[in-house]
């Protein structure tokens, strides 16, 4: 088990498209990952501010979805 890194969560991103916080941690999790939704949450947050990771809601439900930048 390993902690989890920036570009984990951008191949994650890659390879199944956008996701929720929840099923981002669950992916990494499942390929042995440590991490919780709150690690996951914060590397994100500076994913979105370097412009690699844009957050967007969809269909109007409250949770954040992330996707890789265009």
């Amino acid at each position: 088990m390993r902690n989890v890194t920036e570009s984990d969560i951008v191949s994650i991103l890659q390879e199944k498209g956008p996701l929720t916080v929840a099923f981002i941690t669950r992916f990494l999790c499942e390929r042995g990952f440590i991490c919780t939704r709150q690690k996951v949450e914060r590397i994100l947050r500076s994913l979105v501010g370097k412009g690699v990771v844009e957050a967007f809601y969809i269909n109007g439900n409250k949770r954040k979805h992330y996707r890789l930048a265009r």
